[in-house]
């Protein structure tokens, strides 16, 4: 069995920090599937804001939303390069350990709130869309803040 050199993209340190850059990757992609125009997901993910569209909701929360996962996108890239060294290696690891924090923080918390059958939230949460943020879309922060916060676990070992 042929080992690869120290220094290539082959370590395993950088495996999840490409997780996390094609899971912010994913997420950005759909938001600006629905920035255009998209709906499949939308209105199970969003409520009334998805069938209105109002300009504040497109612009901040799809466009928005969506440049946020790209600068998302390109940290983790960063968080998996074996180069980044000194104070600009420390800031990645930090801002991943922070997006790690977010991410786990909604997708657990909304999920526990839901859960919990909270009674604030029966009032603006419909039955499809709390079943499909059970089922989908909480595990999906709860994937993303896993995956981000071991590339700035791993990224300290490159």
């Amino acid at each position: 069995m042929r080992r690869e050199p120290e220094g290539t993209d082959a370590e395993p340190s950088a495996l999840w920090g490409r997780i996390a850059c094609g899971w912010a990757a994913a997420f950005a992609g759909l938001h600006f599937y629905w920035g255009v125009g998209g709906d499949v997901g939308l209105s199970v993910s969003a409520g009334p804001p998805a069938a209105e569209r109002p300009l504040w909701f497109v612009v901040g929360g799809l466009w928005g939303v969506g440049v946020l996962c790209l600068l998302g996108a390109l940290l983790a890239w960063q968080l998996a390069r074996s180069g980044l060294r000194g104070v600009p290696a420390l800031s990645a690891r930090w801002l991943g350990w922070g997006v790690c924090a977010l991410l786990l923080a909604r997708g657990i918390g909304i999920e526990v709130l839901l859960l919990a059958g909270t009674t604030h939230l029966d009032t603006s949460v419909s039955a499809g869309q709390r079943t499909w943020t059970l089922i989908l879309w909480n595990p999906w922060f709860i994937a993303g803040g896993v995956a981000f916060g071991l590339a700035a676990h791993r990224s300290r070992r490159h």
